[in-house]
């Protein structure tokens, strides 16, 4: 989806006009792929679980042992700085990290961090009104002693990268990738969820999956709906006799699955536990039923009636 530019972009405590956020081609993060970065969402009436995404991304920074010079506080403060300065709700928000310019090769260590956060507005990711139609990826997710994927790291994303580019080429809106054990793990950048006989099943993060915050959030309203959860390895074969499947994420939010390698789950549509599900989450974030668990942090933004509303 193209980017809508908007005003300003948060830079090193400092907002600063949209097109000075430049960096220079020598910067490590241009050849090393050394960054971390997070995906929000604001609705209007707030942001989604900012304190849990920022303190995602001081995790991410701290695996890679790069040293933010901001607390998740802080970055937090900042999310809400950029957005009420923009003016911009709904959005989708990206804080990113990374080593700049100041030195060539692959230590990091002298290279200084630079962290910027930037807004803007963004719809829906995963294509398919009614539905997305996926396939199993060629690509596997990377081995546990590999890469980190409890990280959110820039560099993870060339795989990611891959599966998606293979699925659109197959004709797919996406791709999902089996571990290195041949488990099921998770789409390009969607956590996986699957219902069969009642019971909610997802990937563990032992199978490369990034530990999602809408996964999380998607477990605890399940269990207060009273509908089982289990979290273990999961069959390939699982998603073609499964009875529905979902994708969750920052950008996927909740998408069902239609189809999976052109095998139609269920009977193709929205299913009664994702859809329980997605009109719960939808109806929490869209401020149409009570933020019981105070996930939204409130922004102070103008948003603008329709006319006759």
């Amino acid at each position: 989806m193209p980017i809508t530019a908007t005003q300003n972009i948060w830079h090193n405590g400092n907002l600063i006009p949209w097109d000075k956020a430049n960096i220079h081609v020598m910067s490590h993060v241009v050849h090393y792929g050394s960054s971390v970065f997070e995906g929000i969402r604001c609705y209007t009436p707030g942001v989604f679980r900012l304190p849990e995404h920022m303190a995602r991304l001081v995790d991410s920074a701290k695996i890679y042992r790069m040293p933010l010079p901001y607390t998740a506080e802080q970055l937090s403060a900042a999310v809400v700085d950029v957005i009420e300065a923009n003016g911009v709700v709904p959005c989708y928000i990206r804080p990113i990290a990374f080593r700049g310019y100041g030195e060539i090769g692959v230590n990091p260590i002298k290279s200084p961090v630079e962290v910027y956060i930037a807004n803007f507005p963004w719809g829906k990711y995963v294509p398919g009104n009614d539905g997305a139609d996926v396939c199993i990826s060629s690509w596997s997710r990377l081995a546990p002693n590999t890469m980190p994927s409890l990280a959110k790291a820039g560099a993870n994303y060339m795989n990611s990268q891959l599966i998606r580019m293979e699925a659109e080429v197959n004709g797919y809106s996406e791709g999902i990738a089996l571990d290195t054990n041949g488990y099921l793990s998770e789409g390009s950048g969607e956590n996986l969820f699957i219902v069969r006989g009642g019971v909610l099943y997802t990937t563990p993060l032992t199978s490369a999956v990034l530990n999602g915050i809408t996964r999380a959030s998607i477990v605890t309203l399940a269990k207060d709906l009273g509908i089982p959860v289990v979290e273990q390895t999961l069959p390939r074969e699982l998603l073609y006799v499964c009875d529905e499947a979902f994708f969750t994420g920052t950008a996927a939010e909740v998408t069902h699955l239609r189809s999976v390698d052109r095998v139609l789950i269920g009977d193709g549509t929205m299913g009664p536990i994702t859809t329980a599900l997605h009109d719960e989450f939808f109806g929490i974030v869209n401020g149409t039923r009570p933020d019981r668990y105070r996930w939204l942090t409130s922004v102070k933004v103008k948003v603008e009636e329709p006319v006759g509303a």
